[in-house]
């Protein structure tokens, strides 16, 4: 059993580091500011190869691991990114898992290369606004029509649809009435975000200002056959191939938001004097700064075992889902440590923190919510009966 970075995790983070050192604080205090997308920092990723990095060598990708994005990840997120770095090319990563793992050679070899090349961007449309985490019931329907399908519903939540050019789009093409399980008739797509049929409007919300929040309402969007992942009607099945890389990669980037704020706060009290003595000297700034560390490094290791099981093709379930709990809670707990450690300049927009506060919440909330993974907890691993 070994727990240290493996070259080439050293390698990635390392070169992340130095790409990461060129936007600063201000680059991303500005992007918050201005609502705008950091498309140079989209950029940069992509003309070094980083958009690809779970992708196949053979469509243009560096052919690595979930570990090795989980480190990329947190090492973004740990610059002071926050989400919105992480955000800006979150989706290149757990997004395509299922036309990587489930589409053609020909999707592949169409879909993968402008995502890595950073020509188009992609945006992931499986959350609806009264269906929420119940995703076998969710309205959104595709109508077989010949070589296409028709598709009219609603989408909430979707992040970067303002920009982005494609939509990994799950809808249901059986309804819900004529199959024998929930989870069955819903299929996925992976196709051009047409704007005459879908209205993408913009949600206005607490943070992550850079990276857009949206409702999209599709009216008619017509999607070719050859767009649709797989078999009709397994969609769900497919889908969960990206779902806990994503929840992995959220846990990643929620411990190096945690980072980067405690760094931030304890350099800070090593230098801030009150009462002639470095309020660092004191114990009970010490101790939660410490304690947030230890919770951190815990998440962390979690994150990678969960990432490691996935790499390995073995069962990561209930690893991803406590990783992405674990990141969450210790991410925000030491971004609010890290505010009230700085008091009334934890406050101010000039330290970072109060931004970092404010993206720490998107890894609690996102992709599930802390209590249903709790409940998956009980339910898959202590064998607890289901209670809803």
């Amino acid at each position: 059993m070994d727990f240290s970075e493996t070259d080439t995790q050293r390698s990635v983070r390392e070169a992340m580091e130095r790409l990461c050192a060129r936007f600063g604080d201000a680059y991303w205090l500005d992007c918050d500011k201005a609502h705008r997308f950091p498309h140079e920092f989209h950029k940069a990723m992509a003309e070094e190869g980083w958009l690809g990095i779970c992708m196949p060598e053979a469509v243009g990708g560096a052919g690595l691991g979930v570990a090795e994005a989980s480190v990329m990840m947190q090492a973004i997120a740990q610059s002071g990114a926050g989400m919105t770095g992480a955000s800006a090319v979150h989706m290149n990563i757990f997004g395509p898992m299922p036309v990587v793992v489930f589409g053609t050679d020909e999707q592949k070899a169409r879909m993968l290369p402008p995502l890595i090349a950073g020509t188009e961007k992609a945006c992931f449309a499986v959350t609806e606004p009264n269906t929420g985490l119940d995703t076998t019931r969710l309205k959104t329907f595709a109508e077989r029509r010949g070589d296409r399908y028709a598709v009219n519903g609603q989408k909430v939540w979707i992040s970067t649809a303002q920009v982005a050019d494609r939509v990994l789009l799950l809808a249901r093409t059986t309804p819900l009435d004529q199959v024998k399980k929930r989870s069955e008739g819903l299929s996925l797509f992976y196709t051009a975000l047409d704007r005459s049929r879908v209205e993408v409007r913009e949600i206005p919300k607490m943070g992550r200002h850079g990276v857009d929040s949206n409702q999209l309402f599709l009216d008619g969007l017509e999607v070719p056959l050859e767009d649709r992942i797989g078999e009709e009607g397994k969609g769900f099945d497919y889908i969960l191939h990206g779902m806990n890389p994503e929840r992995i990669l959220v846990a990643a980037e929620a411990v190096g938001i945690g980072h980067a704020a405690i760094a931030r706060a304890a350099s800070y009290a090593k230098e801030r004097v009150v009462f002639g003595r470095a309020i660092g000297q004191n114990q009970g700034v010490q101790h939660p700064l410490a304690a947030c560390w230890m919770k951190l490094e815990a998440a962390r290791l979690m994150t990678m075992q969960a990432a490691w099981r996935y790499d390995q093709g073995l069962p990561c379930g209930a690893e991803a889902n406590a990783a992405k709990w674990l990141g969450g809670e210790a991410g925000f707990e030491a971004a609010q440590t890290a505010v009230m450690t700085l008091g009334g300049y934890g406050y101010a927009q000039e330290f970072h923190l109060e931004r970092l506060l404010r993206e720490s919440f998107i890894p609690r909330i996102a992709p599930v919510s802390p209590q249903l993974i709790l409940c998956h907890i009980a339910e898959r691993v202590l064998g607890l009966p289901k209670s809803y």
